[in-house]
């Protein structure tokens, strides 16, 4: 039995409160709002976010993150990556030295075009971030929840601390590999979500599975090469990170980011997209930051730099469909 604070109440930090309540550990979800976590807490039920499944007993829903993360051995941050700093800055004087972070936001930065890991190196002391690990893979929120089957990923550069998260938290349906390939993991993670609603603009339009799969099966080809670019093994790229949770989030209907593509795919304008919806979809910021970095390492990579195109700069969804299929035809390697 562990301690474990969970950093973020919505649909994903619920689900990861449930699994670890359920498992037997002490946890503490730490939820923004006072109003919602006083709800959250009487009822045991998170019906904005993950209607139909209800909180253990074990765990204990609070708006006070010094408290929630207070002598906690894993504090698992499920934040938006955009609110990591100010979320990690206000809870870190609270955190005992020993604790063991575990990322499970998926992003960029979209400042400095960093990956997580970097924005941890800039926020937690030396000592946690050496020690921080980071999870990863093709997991919907509601589908914990009910208690079906998983597999993910989690990595990390410590391989003592590694492998003490891993047993610790893997579950009878929840299983964990480990690997150290920090940056392809995260990588994986970010990027996926770009070519996912990519994947729903396809879809949207009509194009049917041909599109779809072609689309998936390229963009994993520019998030490998992005990857590498920035010290990643290519390997990890065909795991659970990679093509695993490529492949849910972009033909999954509980995919958020897939639904912002079939709502552009069938007309929608972004800003009513991002109106009608309640919880955030990561590909819509990483997509400029993926197209930047990209330029940046200078990696081609035109499904990031169309949908960047598309999400920031309206480019019309059938222009941007066109200029992929415009493109000189070349080896499948490159």
């Amino acid at each position: 039995m562990s301690d474990i604070a969970v950093i973020g109440a919505g649909s994903y930090g619920s689900c990861l409160a449930m699994l670890f309540g359920r498992a037997g550990h002490r946890v503490s979800l730490w939820c923004r709002n006072a109003e919602t976590a006083e709800a959250y807490q009487r009822t045991r039920a998170n019906e904005s976010y993950l209607p139909g499944h209800t909180l253990p007993e074990s765990v204990a829903v609070t708006s006070d993150l010094a408290a929630a993360v207070r002598g906690k051995q894993f504090v698992v941050g499920v934040t938006p990556s955009h609110g990591i700093r100010q979320v990690f800055g206000q809870a870190l004087a609270s955190m005992d030295p020993e604790t063991i972070v575990i990322n499970a936001s998926k992003g960029l930065d979209e400042g400095s075009l960093a990956t997580i890991d970097r924005v941890y190196a800039e926020i937690l002391p030396e000592r946690l971030c050496a020690r921080a690990t980071y999870l990863s893979g093709p997991t919907f929120a509601n589908e914990i929840a009910a208690g079906t089957p998983a597999a993910i990923v989690l990595a990390g550069r410590d391989p003592a601390t590694l492998r003490l998260a891993q047993e610790a938290l893997t579950s009878l349906h929840f299983r964990i590999y480990r690997t150290d390939d920090v940056i392809g993991v995260l990588v994986g993670g970010a990027l996926k979500n770009v070519v996912a609603i990519a994947a729903g603009v396809c879809d949207g339009m009509g194009f049917g599975s041909n599109t779809r799969v072609a689309l998936m099966t390229r963009g994993l080809a520019e998030i490998t090469r992005i990857g590498v670019a920035l010290g990643a093994h290519p390997q990890t790229f065909a795991g659970l990170s990679g093509m695993g949770d490529l492949v849910l989030t972009c033909s999954g209907d509980a995919s958020r980011n897939r639904r912002v593509g079939l709502a552009l795919g069938r007309g929608k304008k972004m800003v009513d997209v991002l109106a009608e919806m309640k919880q955030v979809a990561e590909g819509v910021k990483t997509a400029k930051v993926a197209h930047e970095l990209a330029t940046k390492l200078g990696v081609e990579a035109p499904i990031m730099a169309v949908m960047h195109a598309a999400i920031h700069l309206d480019l019309p969804m059938r222009e941007a469909v066109e200029k992929l299929l415009a493109r000189p035809v070349g080896s499948e390697r490159d």
